[in-house]
Formats: structure tokens, sequence, C-alpha cells
């Protein structure tokens, strides 16, 4: 068979909606508080077909540049023959969604804030750098049955033919 390069090709799975989770959005999809400034996630809703994006777009990750009455202007960075282009596109409100990638961002800034003020007051210097997870601290383990049991240790029987 010919090869299809239509705008919604190799999309089976992409434009297709979860197992019971098919129909229209709900109401708060629209009522969506979103303003100039704020990250979003473009996440095409194969139910809307209105300003849907192209496939390409989807699972991206922008911010938002302009606000009309149903859509918003996102600008999103493509690769484009091995440079990457940051491309404004205008999406409906349906298939956005409000990104998560700052909020760890901007919890720790409080908790950062939140430290300074108190190291400030304390006069203690205080590190707000985050590091990898440490290992584990060491410990014994205590031997089983208690203190004055001896340990038995076991070993291997050694190689016999028994033929």
């Amino acid at each position: 068979m010919p090869h299809s390069y239509g705008v919604r090709a190799r999309t089976r799975h992409m434009f297709a909606k979860k197992f019971r989770a098919h129909g229209l959005p709900n109401l708060s999809q629209y009522l969506m508080a979103v303003k100039v400034g704020d990250y979003v996630d473009i996440f095409a809703n194969p139910s809307i077909h209105k300003g849907m994006p192209h496939k390409g777009y989807h699972g991206r990750t922008g911010i938002v540049f302009n606000v009309t009455k149903s859509s918003v202007g996102v600008r999103v960075n493509k690769l484009v023959n091995g440079r990457i282009i940051e491309k404004r596109i205008h999406v409906r409100i349906e298939h956005v969604r409000k990104s998560k990638c700052q909020a760890e961002i901007l919890r720790r800034k409080v908790f950062n804030e939140e430290a300074k003020k108190k190291a400030r007051e304390t006069g203690v210097k205080i590190n707000l750098k985050r590091f990898p997870k440490q290992p584990k601290e060491g410990y014994f383990l205590a031997a089983p049955g208690g203190e004055g049991t001896e340990i038995t240790t076991i070993q291997p029987l050694p190689f016999s033919d028994l033929v």
C-alpha cells in the first residue's frame, strides 16, 4: 500500500482516548485560568477537532504568550534539521493543560525563603543547595536469639561423585 502523509498520519494511539474516558471535556477545562507567562502542556483532545495542534506538538511544554476568547498562543521549541526553533502556535483551550514542571521549583523557592529568614534571625549559616540521594547509614544487625547465643556458619559440602 502507498505511504500516507496526512496531517493525522501515524496517530492511532496518540489521538485515542483512554478506556472509559470518552466524550466531551469537563466544563472546568473551559474555565481554566491561563495567564501570559504560564507554563502549559499541549495535549491534544481527540474529541474536539477544532483548534487541534499538529501531532508534532502533542506532549510538548510551552509558555503562553497570548490569550484569546477560546484559545491560547503558546511558544514551543521544535527541532528542525538539527537546530531548535521557537514556534508560536495558537491552540484551543481544550488541548492545553496547566504544566506541573514548575511546581517543584516553586515549592523549593518558598522553603528556601523560609530557611533564609530563620537563618538571618538565628545567625546560623545554612546551605540551600540540592544534594543527590545519599547511601543509607551503616548499622549492626542484632544477633537472632539474643546476646548469648552462638552464631553457626554454614559451608557447602565438597563435591563427591555418588555414582
